[in-house]
């Protein structure tokens, strides 16, 4: 137990925990905080007892070890030995003998000691500690106090004033926590909850963990942040592997210190009920009646323990859900191999699904039988069937386990079926699992090449460090056109997303459908010709749309090497860049169905993001917003890349939800595509935080994020502006910097591709940004002319989200010619379009700059500082404010991301505008005109 000096930093997502347990101190003077072992209890009291210390209170911390419960009045030696020399000069004598006979002699018979001294003692130190000021006991691992402590400490807490201040954090192991009867029955209890996904990520980055992890470990962690950790360390030490480590889906790694932390959880319920456990973690879907069915008629009792220690939770109807991933994993790891057999011998008795069934006979031995792995390779095709491509791959893995080494072209059959499986599952463990087996046979090139292209199609996003399987698999693919053409295609796919190069992507697939057509393969030739004309698409050739019929011409299946390459998605994409909005819905909603049934994660995901941007631009912001959930709840469960997730996740933020979490959810999907090298998805997050940045008034970062995802197009080559459509924003976002020149050579520029293309809509957002450009050059009549316009065709468009943001634009001009009645008309209309989309933020935004007297963000509220500032630009204004609030020209570039000398002669304007020679004077103005 020490004094606390210093001050602890605030947990990662227990800002809200710590300000709740701080009311509660200063509430009922008592705060008891409870949770797992891990889950931040200690750091939650650490910083309690930091920012106590700072206020100069006295601070008296015990943190008793799990031995000291079995010393009596251990803790209270440990307290007292703290306790400041000048706290005991005022006790009697028989009070400091106490004391330092139990400072001493802990360990000496309590017999001969005088405990009405010791207790007195205890009261009167803690009364003089408090006439000096508050003080604040904070026992840590409180479940560790001994009884005879824990008695002395509540016969002194009762005699204690006000201002002695008790916080205490407990492991709760189910049941009443230990220390209530030491705090007293009514005071406050607080739970620290789990983490939420978004705070894992930013633990993670704390930490230096890849954030692309945070779903993953989220799952498998529970949101408990000392198993995060433990799990994210696993993960990098396993990143440092040969084969990259573990990624996309596979499970993670519960080794190490984290398989040490998911022990300790279970080690608070007793040794039954962790057998009981151990059952539902080796079932597929474990229910209270699978496990008295298996030999566990005490189960409900069992779980009932395990869920008060927050182990698992069990639903009404029985179903049991374990609260952390890596939970089942340490048991069934801890568990040994007889203990694990018996335990699937026991469920295959007692499922009712014979897929499961088969499944855990095949679990239960480990010799080879043939008719065993007949049954097995049966069960495989049947979860293939249904969709279950993971299942498959793990029981088509069993099948070749099981197979008698006399049939080594039935084993080999089984490991190059369970590798597809695996690839299309996006599982790259099991991939690189089969296909290891397959090359360590004397398997014939074709089988080989169909093992590394599993192999390549489970990593997901990350093809970028899969040089040496593409070199392997075209080697073995020589000579075979029908494989060279689906190698060809895998190189082709990864030119765009890793190494966001379309000419190259075009190329390969302009080769690869060569290929397919000369061996025969038509499904192959479609996907060649499907990545020839998206390529098309992004480098503005005017021929992409025959060759994306030509594709469509060919007959193909319905979902080949998935439905995202397919060309009927193609098609969908096209339509949603062209503004078919219906027609895009339409055909997406046909696609959802299709791609849930086969399996593929990835290809669901894919849909889900569509329709979410089909319904942004539709202004259905709700249906946007549920669809992103879906999303983003797919891409945690199945393990997928979270880049492209948090990107959906963030627009449907910045449209329908909060800016603050879309710049969280796109900063996170920023980071996710550096690390997975995925240019793609790079520039969709940045231009995301873009957007944000633009919408709520930091233009000087908007341009600086914006100009960002520009160098990035134009590294990728990117000629077609309807695909992401940032031109128009970083037009505006020039504008408002005070860069409308620079801007109107942008949107000009663009301007003549877009009608080139015969992009429509695009046009219109350019001019939105031209009607600014034109407000900013004193063109006040022809920038709302243009403005108004632009607005109309909009709403022609069926645009309702851009049609609103036009409105904005048009009363900001015309606040800005102090024409207020037009100005509230605008903004009434775009409040009313926003609010019918449900685009919150933006509802704000507008009836924000309704009730606002300055035009332009950084105004000083009062009317006459507003009339001055009407007459500067958005960023002049900005600056004028900093200015006249004190800001040097150093700090004002510094808070604007500027140089000083665009301060220097952005202030010559402002003084020129509103005839002001000083600093001083600029100020006086601002305050009085």
């Amino acid at each position: 137990m020490v004094a606390a000096t210093g001050h602890a930093d605030t947990t990662v997502g227990h800002g809200e925990l710590i300000k709740a347990v701080d009311r509660a101190l200063t509430t009922h003077g008592r705060a008891l905080l409870t949770g797992p072992a891990g889950s931040g209890k200690t750091e939650v009291l650490r910083a309690l007892t930091g920012a106590a210390a700072l206020r100069h209170e006295t601070v008296l911390r015990l943190a008793p070890g799990a031995a000291d419960r079995w010393i009596p009045e251990a803790s209270a030696a440990a307290l007292l030995a703290s306790v400041p020399a000048a706290a005991l000069e005022r006790l009697s004598g028989p009070q400091r003998t106490a004391i330092a006979l139990l400072r001493r002699e802990t360990d000496a018979p309590r017999a001969g000691r005088d405990h009405v001294a010791l207790r007195l003692a205890v009261v009167e130190v803690l009364r003089t500690l408090a006439i000096r000021g508050p003080v604040l006991l904070a026992l840590d691992n409180a479940q560790w106090l001994d009884a005879e402590s824990t008695d002395l400490l509540r016969f002194a807490l009762r005699l204690t004033p006000p201002r002695v201040r008790v916080l205490a954090a407990e492991c709760v192991q189910g049941g009443t926590p230990l220390c209530e009867p030491l705090c007293g029955p009514d005071t406050p209890q607080i739970r620290v909850p789990p983490l939420g996904t978004d705070e894992v990520a930013e633990l993670l980055v704390r930490r230096g963990l890849p954030a692309r992890l945070a779903g993953r470990i989220h799952q498998a962690s529970g949101g408990n942040p000392r198993l995060a950790l433990a799990l994210g360390h696993s993960l990098a030490e396993a990143a440092g592997t040969r084969d990259g480590g573990a990624h996309h889906a596979d499970p993670l790694p519960v080794s190490g210190q984290a398989r040490e932390v998911a022990r300790r959880l279970l080690a608070v319920v007793p040794v039954q009920a962790r057998r009981t456990l151990l059952l539902a973690a080796l079932a597929a879907r474990p229910t209270t009646a699978l496990l008295r069915r298996a030999g566990r008629p005490d189960a409900e009792t069992e779980l009932a323990v395990a869920e008060r220690a927050a182990l698992v939770t069990v639903a009404e109807d029985g179903t049991i859900r374990f609260t952390a991933g890596a939970l089942p994993t340490a048991l069934a790891a801890d568990a040994g191999w007889s203990e694990r057999a018996a335990g699937h011998a026991e469920l295959a008795a007692a499922v009712d699904d014979p897929v499961q069934a088969v499944r855990h006979r095949a679990l239960a031995v480990d010799a080879p039988d043939e008719a065993l792995a007949a049954e097995i390779t049966g069960a495989a095709a049947s979860c293939r069937r249904r969709g279950q491509r993971a299942l498959a791959a793990e029981l088509g893995l069993l099948a070749a386990d099981r197979t008698p080494s006399h049939l080594p072209g039935e084993e080999l059959a089984r490991l190059v079926g369970a590798a597809e499986d695996a690839g299309w599952a996006g599982r790259a463990d099991l991939a690189r699992r089969a296909t290891r087996a397959v090359l360590a046979r004397d398997a014939s090139p074709a089988d080989r090449v169909r093992a590394r292209l599993a192999v390549i199609d489970a990593a997901g996003q990350a093809l970028g460090t899969l040089d040496e399987t593409f070199a392997y698999a075209l080697a073995d693919a020589e000579g075979d056109p029908a494989l060279q053409a689906a190698v060809g295609l895998r190189i082709a796919w990864k030119h765009n997303l890793s190494d966001g190069d379309p000419v190259r992507s075009r190329d390969a697939a302009a080769r690869a459908g060569v290929l397919a057509r000369s061996g025969g393969d038509q499904v192959a030739e479609a996907m060649a010709l499907t990545v020839r004309a998206r390529m098309g698409r992004i480098l503005g050739d005017p021929d992409a749309e025959e060759i994306l019929a030509g594709a469509l011409a060919l007959p193909a299946p319905d979902v080949p090497l998935g439905m995202r390459n397919a060309p009927q998605y193609l098609a969908v994409r096209h339509a949603l860049f062209d503004d078919r909005l219906a027609d895009a819905r339409r055909q997406l909603l046909v696609l959802l169905p299709a791609v849930r049934r086969t399996g593929s994660a990835e290809d669901v995901f894919e849909v889900l993001r569509s329709l979410t941007e089909v319904e942004l631009r539709r202004g259905r912001c709700a249906a946007a917003t549920e669809y992103a959930r879906d999303a983003l709840e797919l891409t945690v469960e199945a393990g997928l890349s979270p880049g492209p997730a948090w990107y959906v996740a963030a627009m449907a933020e910045v449209m329908g939800g909060g800016f603050p979490r879309a710049a969280g959810y796109a900063r996170r999907g920023i980071q996710a595509s550096e690390e997975e090298h995925d240019q793609v998805f790079l520039s969709r997050g940045l231009y995301v935080l873009g957007l944000v940045e633009l919408a709520t008034g930091e233009a000087a970062k908007a341009v600086a994020t914006l100009r960002r995802v520009a160098a990035l197009e134009a590294a990728q080559q990117v000629a077609d502006p309807s695909i992401l459509r940032w031109h128009g924003e970083l037009a505006e976002a020039l504008v408002a910097a005070d860069a409308p020149d620079e801007a109107a050579e942008l949107q000009a520029r663009v301007r003549t591709t877009a009608l080139a293309l015969g992009r429509t809509s695009v046009i219109a957002a350019l001019d939105r940004a031209r009607g600014l450009c034109l407000s900013a050059h004193g063109e006040a009549d022809a920038a709302v002319a243009l403005l108004e316009d632009t607005a109309q065709r909009f709403a022609l468009l069926e645009l309702p989200l851009e049609r609103a943001r036009t409105l904005l634009a048009l009363a900001r001009v015309e606040r800005r010619r102090r024409r207020r009645a037009p100005a509230r008309a605008a903004l009434a209309a775009a409040a009313e379009a926003f609010t019918r989309a449900g685009a919150t933020p933006w509802t704000e935004l507008a009836r924000e700059s309704s009730t606002s007297p300055a035009p332009a963000p950084g105004g000083d509220g009062g009317g006459g500082g507003a009339r001055a500032l009407a007459a500067l630009t958005e960023a002049e204004a900005r600056l004028a404010v900093l200015v006249a609030q004190g800001a040097s020209n150093q700090e004002a570039a510094a808070k604007l991301f500027v140089s000083v000398k665009t301060v220097e002669a952005r202030l010559t304007r402002i003084y020129q505008k509103l005839d002001v020679r000083s600093r001083a004077q600029l100020a006086t103005t601002l305050r009085t005109r």
